[in-house]
Parts: structure tokens; C-alpha cells; sequence
């Protein structure tokens, strides 16, 4: 997240209906009709799940509460994933740091031990976020960024002792885990120092005089440590970034960029286009891209460690079935150019504007406070059912995959707009109209069967009722009982398909997931 971000949010049925028939003629003849053609003995290329591999999550100290580790619960449950990445393992809430009387510094590693424990006991790893600069060691007390736990984003006044705090840190994270455990971690250098996390001036080489001071001090601790940078907001800085590690001689295993959905192409690619929301991320993920294959490290590992389809807390966006298309689409087109990309974040147990006053009020998380499903919650569940071989189709709302048993999945969407698109939420059936498909799967056994997932306006969906309930921002505890409920997949439906093919109508803003088995 950045500042200029916090600051906007502080500024700031028949359609419905999902048919499934064994090749049926269609009633709505008004609906874009596209046919998926498929062939179950293709071969394909490989297609691993680099959505659902890392999640960003509020800020370190957070990782201690009880609501935060149920959602990690249920997030891991539904997709596997396997680190975590937030920022402030170095803020005064965390306490790693103390200035004796006599000037002397020493650590207090209680909580960062807790908080990396309870990561592990969940079966996921920290992916570790060196940020913010310790009061102790600050060069400007007053330097502090917008964000309500109010974090110090100075250099340091002696990098002897940042250095000191690094290796401190590493030989007791690898003398409590061990090499091989925390070998498999990742280390990223500080977060957004382009655009206000980062008080160095000139940002720039300010950042890379940090950058070199932390990944010598690391490596210093053991040279198998993975360490990388530069963290940047709007996908900036990369090539110059890999120039002065490679003209400086200073060590790099993978590089981190962030981007969200409204960004704008005047700070991500220095042009006057208008570029949607919908491919605003994969568009950034693709330069990106780009520019480490002509760098000195052609094949250097890419992680997007944020992204999401809007920075601004925008209910329409991120809390809606809007989420599940914009998903699925995303995939498609940055799946082949990146490794990791890590949404912001998995829960709405989240603070950076303060504690959150609504449950719905467009926060990054998938589940809202309360632990209530948010579709895009669902969408991830859905969308980790897909398999790890894609299979080619010419539809841009279609993914075809083909799992190691033989059985297709296959992924199919009906984007449309947000509705309003604003910072206040705008109560309103999205635009559009619906989608046919019809698919055809050659080479299918005789006796297949569809299992059939869906999200939508009437599906998954548990801001259809919270809107009944007029939006209160303190739910009831029978009321939340009832959002919950309403936010469960409904149970999918099990049918037969007739000679390989099957036809399917999805509304707007709808996600279908289909097992062929």
C-alpha cells in the first residue's frame, strides 16, 4: 500500500441464474454465445498455481491475534498456499529493538518468535518484509508515514548498527529454525521506497545504499538466505535496480515489484493510455517481465509481492462477485511471466486506516471482519481446482486445464464493469448481459460427468444480504451468523454430458468452474 493510497480512502433473479443443460438450445438469444473446443488427450504446458502461492496480510503484529490465525486457517484450507507477507517485523509493536541507558543496543526476539511460530504451526512461511526502521536507529523520529500504527520510514542514523540488527536477526531465525528451514524463506528489502515508505533522499540511491547494506549483511549470516528488492510500488525502478546490483556487484535472487488495478499508465508506464482495470496488472506483470529478460540477469525469479484489483478500498470492487471474473482473468494473462504474485491481502484483519468500522467497506481482504466470506474468497477456492496442465482455447473467458489424473477443469467468466466503480458503495445488478458457452471436449470418456461450482449475484455471494440488512456497521451476532451462512459455495451440482459436450449461460460478473471427470 502506499500513502498516496491511504490518503484516497481517508478522502474517499433470472439473469442471475446459472443453466446447465446436455446441449440445450438457449432461451436468452440476446447473450454472446462462444464455443470452447477442447481436446482431453492434448498435451498442454505446464500450469503452476502462481496466484495462490503467497498472500500479503496487515501489518506483523497482527499475526498474534486469534481472528487472524482462523482466517490464515481458512485461506491455507482453501488454497494451499505457503508464505505470508506483511510489513513492520521491526516496529515499535513488535519490540526487537531496545537502547539501553549506557546507549547500547540490544534484542528482544519474544514476538518476533511468536509471530513466526504461529506462522509455521499453520503450515505456512514467512516471506520476510525488512521493514520499518526501528525508533532506536532512526535518523529522523519524525519522519513517519500516514498509516494508523504510524511507522518510521528514515534510514538509519549509523548503518553499523542496522547492519548489526540484520545479522542479529538472521543467526537467531537460523539458530531457532535452522538453515534449511529458513534457506527456504524469501527476504525483501523494505517496501514501496519509491513512493513514501521510504524518506532517503534521493529515494533512489538512498534505497540501494540500504538494499546493499542489508543483503551483505544477510549474506554475511549465511550466503544461502534468498534476498531481493526493490518492493516498488507501480512496477518502477526494476532495470535500474538490476544495473546497480550487477554494476555494484552486490547479490540478488529474485526481484519484487507491486501494481493494482487503477494504477494509472502515467505512473506505470510513463504514457497517456487507459488502460482498464482488468489488464492494468497482467500489462505491468508482462513489462516487467520484459525488462529482466533484458537485463544482466535474464532469468532472475519475478515476484509480484502485491497486487489487487484496486488500492483504494472500493466496495464495488473488492468485496463483490466482481472479484471472480477479474480473478480468473487475471491468471490467464500473467500466468507464464511470474512466479509468485501475492494478493494484499488474505483478511480485513487489517489496519493501516485504523480498525474497521464496517465489514464491508471495500478492505483487500478475502474475508471480511467476522470471518465472513468475501466472494473473492470463493473465487480462490474455485479457481484452485483448476489443474497443473493448460490446454490451448481462443476464448480470452475460458482457462482449460488437465490435472495429473486425467480430469479437465475448466474455468469460465462473464466480466463486466464494477458497478459504480466509486469509493461509496453503489447498491445495483451489474451491467451486461449474459454469456453462453458451449463447450466441446473431444476425446472424452463416454460415461463423463460435470461437477459445476458457480459464483455470482445469487451465489456465494454474501453482500446480496448484507445490503438486505441495511449495512450495519456493528452486525449482530445473529446477523453475522447469517452472513456467514450466506457467504458458503452453494453445493455444486453433479451432471451428465452428453457426447463430450455441455452448454452453460452465466450472468454478468459470474465465475463457473467445471471438473470433467
Amino acid at each position: 500500500m502506499t500513502l498516496l493510497r491511504s490518503i484516497r480512502h481517508l478522502a474517499l433473479g433470472a439473469c442471475a441464474a446459472i443453466l446447465l443443460t446436455g446441449n440445450a438450445a438457449f432461451a436468452d438469444t440476446t447473450a454472446a454465445n462462444t464455443s470452447i473446443h477442447l481436446d482431453a488427450t492434448a498435451q498442454g504446458t505446464p500450469f503452476p498455481h502462481f496466484w495462490e502461492q503467497m498472500f500479503g496480510s496487515g501489518r506483523a503484529s497482527l499475526a498474534l491475534r486469534d481472528d487472524y490465525r482462523k482466517d490464515l486457517n481458512a485461506v491455507h484450507q482453501a488454497t494451499g498456499f505457503g508464505y505470508i507477507r506483511f510489513h513492520g517485523i521491526f516496529d515499535r509493536d513488535v519490540g526487537l529493538v531496545r537502547r539501553g541507558t549506557d546507549g547500547k543496543i540490544s534484542y528482544n526476539f519474544s514476538y518476533v518468535d511468536q509471530i513466526y511460530d504461529g506462522l509455521l504451526e499453520h503450515g505456512v512461511k514467512p516471506f520476510v518484509e525488512l521493514s520499518f526502521m526501528p525508533e532506536e536507529l532512526t535518523s529522523d523520529p519524525k519522519a513517519i508515514q500516514a498509516f494508523w500504527y504510524r511507522p518510521n520510514i528514515a534510514p538509519p542514523k549509523d548503518y553499523a548498527e542496522w547492519d548489526s540488527m540484520i545479522g542479529a536477526f538472521a543467526q537467531h531465525l537460523i539458530a531457532r529454525y535452522g538453515i534449511d528451514e529458513v534457506s527456504s524463506w524469501y527476504f525483501e528489502v523494505w517496501n514501496e521506497p519509491n513512493i513514501g515508505f521510504w524518506a532517503g533522499t534521493p529515494a533512489q540511491p538512498t534505497y540501494f545504499a540500504l538494499y546493499d547494506h542489508t543483503v551483505r549483511a544477510l549474506k554475511a549470516v549465511n550466503p544461502r538466505l534468498r534476498v531481493g528488492g526493490p518492493s516498488t510500488a507501480q512496477a518502477a525502478w526494476v532495470p535500474d535496480f538490476l544495473k546497480h546490483t550487477h554494476d555494484a556487484k552486490v547479490p540478488v535472487d529474485f526481484v519484487s515489484t507491486h501494481v493494482y488495478g487503477d494504477d494509472t499508465a502515467d505512473n506505470v508506464f510513463h504514457s497517456k493510455e487507459n488502460i482498464p482495470r482488468a489488464d492494468m496488472v497482467c500489462r505491468s506483470v508482462d513489462k516487467v517481465h520484459k525488462e529482466i529478460a533484458a537485463s544482466p540477469y535474464p532469468h532472475m525469479p519475478l515476484i509480484f509481492s502485491e497486487y489487487n484489483a484496486s488500492y483504494a478500498n472500493l466496495p464495488n470492487v473488492t468485496d463483490t462477485v466482481y472479484m471472480g471474473p477479474w480473478m480468473a482473468n487475471t491468471i490467464r494473462e500473467c500466468a507464464g511471466k511470474v512466479e509468485i504474485m501475492s494478493y494484499w491481502s488474505f483478511s480485513d484483519v487489517f489496519e493501516e486506516q485504523g480498525v474497521v468500522q464496517n465489514p464491508f467497506y471495500g478492505g483487500f481482504g478475502l474475508i471480511a471482519a467476522n470471518r465472513i466470506n468475501k466472494p473473492a474468497f470463493n473465487a480462490f477456492t474455485m479457481l484452485h481446482k483448476l489443474g497443473e496442465t493448460r490446454l490451448p482455447t481462443s476464448s480470452d473467458s475460458a482457462l482449460v486445464t488437465k490435472r495429473s489424473d486425467g480430469s479437465l477443469v475448466i474455468a469460465l467468466w462473464n466480466y463486466a464493469p464494477p458497478v459504480g466503480d466509486t469509493a461509496s458503495y453503489t447498491k445495483g445488478e451489474p451491467s451486461g448481459t449474459p454469456k453462453h458457452f458451449s463447450v466441446d471436449a473431444a476425446h472424452l470418456a463416454a460415461a463423463a460427468h460435470a461437477t459445476v461450482w458457480r459464483l455470482d449475484e445469487q451465489h456465494g455471494n454474501a453482500v446480496a444480504l448484507f445490503d438486505q440488512m441495511g449495512r450495519p456497521d456493528f452486525p449482530s451476532r445473529e446477523q453475522i451468523a447469517q452472513l456467514r451462512q450466506a457467504a458458503q459455495l452453494p453445493a455444486p451440482e453433479q451432471l451428465d454430458v452428453q457426447n463430450g459436450k455441455l452448454d452453460i449461460s452465466i450472468p454478468p460478473q459470474g465465475l463457473v468452474v467445471i471438473e470433467l471427470r
